[in-house]
């Protein structure tokens, strides 16, 4: 059939007027409704609340609220609460999770992640808020610059961590009632860029308000833009005053990123957290909180001052005051240098003494670094496969004792009560010969066993610095060690678990309630709370010290280096 030129012309302007609705791939409805992402953690897919506003449309930027969830909930209800909705009298939280109410439209999109229910937001449920962020950047046209977070409870306490360990990713925060993980406090300086709201019931019988005036004050101090609003007679519901008539969205509204400040205030003590803007750690002072002030004072000048750092990088490509080609001055704890770059540019000390070097510094050596820093818990933190041995070939009644204790490891969704529910992670099992060379290249490695008994721990023996003996009957020994780009956690003798209490509040189940508090290595005798030696390895991942001496027990521990 011949097309007449007219009707030709009409068709290809109608298919050119609907292009970018085709390319934005966007068909979903406007309002609030769940959406998944596949989480390469556990080859799951994952759910996370989403709000689209009306006539969403793919040509305009729009800005981004994450929200998470308190403990005992969900992301269905913390997409209901961060827009005011709270249960209806005498509601519980399972019927208010069955349907979202009507509410007023916002023009922000709105995720939620459901990070694995109720288990903080360190580890896995940290990697998957970052996931459901990448995936709505993937699905929708994000504003960089107008990137906010919020949260409730564990959420708050959530947005604190989040919010300073990466601070160049957000404009604003607003934590509620956070109660946030040891440690956050030393990073406060890191939210200098951006606005920070608390709120929090005087009343609060679960996180005490005194936590919260403490963060406030001490951000005060450090000259941080901070918002408190403290609710009389409020016990532990002070989302329901904060984000009351969608109140977090208004304020929200005018904080937008500077994605290149000339100013850069950071403080970290973990590989994994090492870059804010402009500045990126690269050689930390082993064990210590490293610190850097960096400013541009003018056009390709920088002043830096910095505590327990031994290298760093300065990626400068986009930045208003930094013209490529041209000497750049830098001068670092007192000392003057030039280079010229176009881009980024590399400094660490030589005889003690700052100096430009190579991208590839100390790349080759051994060391603590991003992706092979430890501790023991960093094993558990992402992609994860639980080995048990069979090279000695066990029988049966033995080979099923290694699989029921490679089994409980990976049972992170025990059943923890109504309010805890389950954590819904679910790594793999497998023996040391169903392990695929894919596993060995995507996975950190949980090994059980000895190098008697399991052939990757065998197979690797050499460059493993600890092996526990096959008499020591009564011992457990646990460590993690880089081998190659990842992990292996090795779990000789008695389970890590081995006689611990159900005591804490248990956002985990007991058998890893310990974890995130291990350093790298730990050998008991009897029972994980009868600690015979522990400690972390050198910067060069080797055995010194008090914990060489320790550790070295008669009949017990070979020690390969």
């Amino acid at each position: 059939m011949r097309i007449h030129q007219p009707l030709l012309s009409i068709l290809l302007i109608s298919i050119i007027a609907l292009l970018p609705k085709l390319a934005s791939g966007q068909q979903l409805q406007s309002g609030p409704q769940v959406l998944t992402f596949f989480s390469d953690a556990d080859d799951t897919e994952q759910p996370y609340g989403l709000y689209l506003p009306k006539n969403y449309d793919p040509q305009k930027k729009y800005p981004l609220v994450m929200m998470l969830h308190g403990a005992g909930s969900n992301h269905r209800l913390a997409l209901r609460r961060v827009f005011g909705k709270s249960n209806a009298e005498g509601e519980t939280d399972a019927e208010a999770t069955r349907y979202f109410p009507a509410w007023e439209d916002v023009e922000y999109i709105v995720a939620s992640p459901y990070a694995r229910g109720t288990a903080g937001y360190q580890g896995i449920p940290e990697e998957d808020v970052y996931d459901v962020l990448d995936d709505v950047k993937k699905r929708f046209n994000i504003d960089e610059n107008r990137v906010y977070l919020t949260g409730l409870s564990m959420g708050g306490g959530g947005t604190l961590w989040l919010g300073l360990t990466r601070p160049d990713i957000w404009a604003a925060i607003a934590p509620v009632c956070p109660a946030p993980p040891a440690g956050t406090m030393d990073l406060a300086i890191n939210a200098l860029n951006f606005p920070v709201h608390f709120f929090h019931g005087d009343a609060d019988p679960v996180v005490p308000v005194a936590g919260t005036r403490k963060w406030v004050s001490d951000m005060q101090d450090m000259g941080v833009e901070v918002f408190y609003k403290e609710f009389a007679d409020v016990k532990h519901d002070s989302w329901v005053n904060a984000y009351d008539n969608e109140f977090i969205f208004e304020w929200f509204g005018p904080a937008v990123r500077e994605p290149f400040p000339n100013k850069v205030r950071f403080v970290s003590k973990l590989y994994k957290y090492n870059k804010a803007f402009w500045v990126q750690f690269d050689k930390i002072s082993y064990g210590m909180l490293a610190e850097i002030d960096a400013n541009f004072t003018k056009q390709n000048s920088i002043i830096i001052k910095s505590k327990n750092l031994e290298s760093l990088s300065l990626n400068l490509a986009g930045h208003p005051r930094f013209k490529a080609g041209e000497d750049l001055s830098i001068e670092i704890d007192g000392v003057s240098l030039k280079t010229k770059t176009d881009s980024s540019v590399s400094i660490g000390k030589t005889n003690n003494k700052w100096a430009i070097v190579s991208k590839e510094f100390g790349k080759d050596i051994l060391q603590k670094r991003k992706g092979a820093e430890g501790p023991i818990y960093d094993a558990f933190s992402s992609r994860q496969v639980y080995v048990y041995g069979t090279l000695d070939n066990p029988a049966a009644d033995e080979l099923a004792r290694r699989v029921s204790i490679a089994n409980k490891a990976a049972d992170w969704s025990q059943n923890r009560g109504p309010f805890l529910g389950r954590v819904l992670f679910f790594p793999m099992v497998l023996s040391d010969k169903e392990l695929r060379k894919s596993d060995i290249e995507t996975s950190n490695l949980i090994l059980f066993g000895t190098k008697e008994t399991n052939s990757i721990i065998a197979q690797h023996a050499a460059k493993l610095p600890l092996h526990l003996n096959v008499a020591a009957k009564d011992y457990g020994l646990l460590y993690i060690f880089p081998i190659g780009n990842r992990y292996v956690a090795v779990n000789s003798g008695l389970p890590w678990w081995e006689g611990a209490a159900n005591q804490g509040f248990p956002f985990v189940p007991v058998a890893h309630r310990k974890l995130s508090g291990y350093k790298d290595v730990l050998l008991f005798k009897s029972n994980s709370s009868n600690v015979v030696a522990e400690g972390y390895f050198s910067e060069f991942w080797k055995l010194s010290g008090k914990l060489k001496e320790s550790v070295l027990q008669p009949g017990v521990v070979t020690v390969t280096e």
